[in-house]
């Protein structure tokens, strides 16, 4: 059982009397415990509606609506298929989408009492192998023509899982590798584990209970007053963990969960669309899909009344014109989810403010401690490295050697005797006389790119598996709002000749969209450090100019002609100099070329969101992400827009 603080919550501007040695005298430490909370169960709630409430909506999929009774039923029968394959602990990695089919599921193996382990619908079949050689997992969920070779040749068993719908996978079975499995498994009384990026170039997976989630979804229902006749948003990526609090929040509520197309995640319009047209009232998404529209009119048509926004730092307050109330929430995976939230609305007297909001005050059930490196409380005011315990604490990874790392007791000196285990985010905070938190950055090499956590050692690892290449070292670039975006800068081994385009293409298979670099250079050799260290901030620096197209990722130095090179060709349109002018500086890569795809030059779902809000910002063009994907380049792209442009009445 997980513990938390077993003494009375202390109010967030209450101090624990501490010695001299964790904080200045006289200065309140930098301690502060959440309300009380107990642990609740999680599918009990679920099956409590679909007992008294079976014609309730569960899932609005487009036109189709799933009762409480329907999911119910449904789940039932893939448990039952699951039954005599799959058995209670069992680690199930789960390939699907957004979609009903991955409710169904997620329901399914909690009644099996088998641990989910969500892997996003097009998981890297490299990353897929090296998760399936250290874990123990018994089966992956899936449509069989994205799972990875080995289990693609494996057994299958068909599941009555949903194929029609909203991100429907065509057919779905549970798959079995025929090799030996991992020997990893999850830890007693896991509900679910996720994967993290890990320093060692393989993923790593934490462990978290039911109890555990149960006090963050007891917080999400209190705090937003979720209940039935709601709708409630399934938006994040599957391979995140906030899309479990999306999911489980609606199920123990009554409310109805909306599942979201892709498009979703590529343009901010279409997504206020989405919740326009859904009606939804309440939301979760990720921070960078979220700020391109607190630079616009909020669109004053919409149900929303909850918005929670979180995964990377949000760098300006909503405005007065914001409808939703808007909670800024941080937490990592190891503490479930979220574990401080700040609350905004439009009329705060701060709304509007271009400054960053503080990531807020303690949840139910958690303990917040800001430390010294020796795991001494600091004085509020102070910086420290944040260290979280309660509740909100998974049970660890697993692998037991990082979980002994990572989750550690307090320090002797501490004072903290009602808090057994705190873990180390590795985050630079500051705690405030309120007990709210404002994040300052990383302490380690670990950074956020649109909102995921990733380790550069592990993109580097996934580079030096390919036998072309000697070393390779990723550093972070960002751009004057704090966008980061990676680059890799790769040495060659001896004799080989790599294109930066192929070593991008063979990485795709071992990591996350967000990981993958968006531009590879070709290197002699690293700079070095006075203490003999690669220079990492001397890496950036030279990552700043311009390569010769050989050396970039478009590695063709016939571009020049169609605009590659720092100044854009004098003889293309108006419409193509925005486009690759604009996505060159969004992606930081001045060798881009009108013949590049967009997502070949290293563009993702952020990246996209920009553009289009740059090109209609600029032009009064509205053009949809669909449509920069299907162009076949970017002078598709921009052909396009020229295309509107022409067909509009003079004057529009």
């Amino acid at each position: 059982m997980i513990q938390s603080p077993a003494a009375p919550a202390l109010p967030l501007d209450t101090a624990l009397a501490t010695g001299p040695d964790s904080a200045h005298a006289g200065s309140a430490p930098s301690v502060a415990h959440g309300p009380c909370a107990e642990p609740t169960r999680v599918l009990a709630r679920f099956e409590d509606w679909a007992r008294n409430t079976p014609q309730a909506p569960a899932v609005i999929d487009g036109t189709r609506i799933w009762t409480y009774q329907d999911l119910d039923a449904a789940a039932s029968l893939v448990a039952a298929d699951l039954a005599d394959r799959v058995r209670p602990g069992d680690l199930v990695g789960v390939c699907l989408d957004r979609s009903t089919a991955l409710v169904v599921t997620a329901v399914a193996l909690a009644r099996l009492g088998a641990v989910y382990l969500p892997l996003g619908p097009r998981p890297g079949e490299r990353r897929i192998q090296a998760v399936t050689e250290d874990l123990d997992v018994a089966c992956l969920i899936g449509d069989p023509g994205v799972l990875p070779e080995e289990h693609r040749g494996g057994q299958h068993f068909p599941l009555p899982l949903p194929t029609a719908g909203v991100n429907a996978p065509a057919v779905a079975v549970a798959a079995v590798a025929g090799s030996v499995r991992g020997t990893r498994r999850a830890p007693e009384g896991a509900l679910y584990a996720v994967l993290t990026s890990g320093s060692t170039g393989r993923p790593k997976a934490v462990a978290v209970a039911e109890s555990s989630l149960s006090v963050a979804l007891d917080w999400y229902r209190s705090e937003t007053g979720l209940a039935p006749g709601d709708r409630q948003s399934l938006l994040i990526g599957v391979a995140f963990d906030p899309h479990l609090l999306e999911l489980w929040a609606a199920l123990t509520s009554g409310a109805a969960l909306v599942p979201a197309p892709d498009d979703t995640r590529w343009d901010s319009r279409v997504l206020t669309d989405w919740w326009r047209d859904t009606a939804l009232t309440h939301a979760v998404a990720a921070t960078p899909t979220v700020e391109p529209l607190l630079d616009r009119p909020w669109p004053q048509d919409l149900k929303l009344r909850h918005l929670v926004v979180g995964g990377d730092r949000m760098r300006r307050r909503p405005g007065a014109d914001v409808s939703a109330t808007v909670h800024n929430a941080y937490g990592p995976a190891e503490a479930t989810v979220v574990t401080t939230t700040h609350t905004m609305r439009g009329t705060d007297p701060e709304a509007g403010d271009r400054t960053p909001p503080p990531i807020g005050t303690a949840l139910p059930g958690v303990t917040l401690v800001v430390t010294d490196e020796e795991g001494r409380p600091v004085a509020r005011g102070q910086e420290g490295e944040l260290r979280v315990g309660g509740h909100c604490l998974a049970l660890g990874y697993l692998d037991p050697e990082l979980t002994a790392r990572r989750f550690t007791a307090p320090a002797p000196d501490a004072e903290l005797p009602a808090v057994e285990r705190l873990y180390r985010t590795g985050d630079r905070v500051r705690m405030n006389a309120d007990g709210s938190l404002d994040f300052l950055g990383r302490l380690d090499d670990q950074v956020k790119i649109s909102g995921v956590r990733i380790e550069p050692a592990e993109v580097e690892a996934a580079f030096e598996q390919d036998p072309r290449v000697r070393a390779a070292v990723v550093t972070v670039l960002r751009d004057s709002s704090g966008h980061g975006r990676l680059v890799a800068h790769v040495r060659p081994t001896d004799g080989a000749d790599p294109a930066p385009g192929d070593l991008l293409d063979a990485v795709r298979s071992w990591l996350p969209e967000q990981a993958v670099p968006t531009a590879v250079r070709i290197v002699d050799g690293f700079p070095l450090d006075a203490n003999g260290k690669v220079d990492r901030p001397a890496l950036a620096a030279q990552a700043q100019a311009p390569q010769s197209p050989l050396a970039a990722a478009s590695g063709d130095p016939a571009e020049a002609a169609t605009g590659t090179g720092t100044d854009v060709d004098a003889a293309v349109t108006a419409a193509e100099r925005l486009v690759l002018t604009t996505v060159r500086d969004l992606l930081g890569r001045p060798d881009t070329g009108l013949g590049d795809h967009f997502t070949d030059a290293g563009g993702t779902s952020v990246v996209a969101a920009r553009l289009l809000a740059t090109v209609e910002r600029e032009t009064g063009v509205r053009l949809r992400a669909p449509e920069l994907l299907r162009s076949t380049d970017l002078r598709a792209f921009a052909t396009l827009l020229d295309q509107r442009l022409t067909a509009r009445p003079e004057g529009a």
